[in-house]
């Protein structure tokens, strides 16, 4: 797999929440460390994604911003 995305975090699909239109996708990509995404309902059915698989959560932003209180 290559991708342009600089940020590339490998984890396991822990929940799926398919929808009319988009799915919601929960990668943990640590212990107790959870990424989500929400890709279309096509992707989500043409990646045939189940709990407990390995995927990748992909991160392409032009800008990362930090906050502190």
């Amino acid at each position: 797999m290559k991708v342009s995305a600089r940020n590339t975090i490998s984890g396991t699909v822990k929940q799926i929440i398919p929808g009319a239109i988009n799915t919601e996708v929960t990668v943990e990509v640590a212990p107790g460390i959870e990424m989500t995404g929400i890709i279309t309902k096509t992707s989500a059915e043409n990646l045939e994604l189940s709990i407990g698989q390995k995927a990748y959560v992909l991160v392409k932003s032009s800008d990362v911003m930090i906050a502190v209180d």
